[in-house]
């Protein structure tokens, strides 16, 4: 018998392992149990037995988190993506079922709507940087899932059903909420309703300017992706939903803008999607990201080749990279 054969069979069902470093957590000893899970783990993954540690490593992150050790919990999760690559395990309801629960096993601990509001600074500053902790643990953990996802079996930009997890938490969690990288994952995901419910709870609470800024943001990544269906949508069912709200929906020339952009799309008009540019540059130019989505929306509708930033140098580059 192979040395390597011979090891595969000294480990022990890994249920055994899994009670006895419950029981280790349970007794209180969190730091212990780290260390444990890691080795014992390891060990299971040098033997090639890849179900076997990832069912160690949920084990050890879902109950680290749920009693508050999120550090500790964290780093379990990223190392139970680790061990997806290194077995190579498909992407597959089964498998995102299980990397779900982790997510689920994350604290949610809301904080004040308005944190000028806190009396004791102390403990908000304290409650801030718990959070922040939060947020990193998680988003780092479930960045890492989207890159697996992506490699062995969703679509190019990875699960959607984790880009909008990660959207969800970084919105609930955050202290102020970045609502640039919440938008960034809901567009990569299936789901416009729960993301324009998200979008109407941010305009209930952001600052003025901000509303129009957001919707139109969820907008043009929708269809900078070539996303034309879920842009409809998002802009629909956030109208429908603050029908029941005292929230108005922004008037803006940026909200002209977007309604114009929005039938443009549906038929083959270069001409007046060019011209929208020209006649609404102010309101494009208030954030500089929209001129780059614009462009990335030419080339997905009207085929328009995006300008090289190096102009003439740019072309020449490319032309000896091709004679190569």
């Amino acid at each position: 018998m192979s040395r390597h054969r011979s090891r595969r069979l000294e480990l022990p069902p890994a249920q055994e392992n899994i009670e006895k470093l419950e029981k280790v957590i349970k007794e209180g000893n969190s730091y212990g149990a780290q260390q444990m899970y890691k080795s014992v783990s390891a060990r299971y993954v040098s033997a090639e037995r890849y179900s076997e540690a990832l069912d160690i490593l949920h084990s050890g992150a879902c109950l680290q988190l749920t009693h508050g050790q999120v550090t500790c919990g964290a780093e379990l999760a990223s190392m139970y993506v680790e061990t997806l690559v290194k077995g190579k395990i498909p992407y597959d309801e089964k498998s995102l079922d299980l990397v779900k629960e982790i997510y689920q096993a994350f604290p949610r601990v809301p904080l004040p709507q308005h944190l000028w509001d806190v009396d004791d600074v102390q403990q908000l500053s304290e409650d801030i940087g718990t959070a922040k902790a939060r947020i990193e643990g998680c988003s780092s953990f479930l960045k890492a899932a989207i890159r697996w996802s992506a490699e062995y079996g969703a679509d190019s930009n990875g699960s959607p059903e984790l880009h909008i997890m990660l959207a969800e938490y970084i919105y609930s969690e955050s202290p102020e909420a970045d609502i640039g990288k919440v938008t960034y994952h809901f567009t990569r995901g299936n789901d416009p309703k729960k993301f324009a419910s998200t979008l109407v709870n941010f305009l209930g609470k952001c600052y003025p300017g901000e509303d129009d800024l957001a919707i139109a943001r969820a907008v043009l990544r929708y269809l900078s992706q070539g996303n034309l269906r879920d842009a409809n949508l998002l802009v629909e069912e956030v109208k429908t939903q603050i029908e029941s709200t005292e929230i108005e929906f922004p008037n803006s020339e940026l909200m002209q803008f977007i309604t114009y952009l929005l039938q443009t799309m549906e038929r083959d008009a270069l001409p007046l999607f060019n011209m929208l540019r020209v006649n609404y540059k102010s309101s494009i130019d208030r954030e500089p990201a929209f001129n780059e989505m614009l462009d990335d929306i030419a080339e997905r509708f009207f085929g328009v080749q995006r300008r090289n930033p190096m102009g003439m140098f740019g072309d020449i580059f490319k032309l000896m990279g091709s004679a190569e």
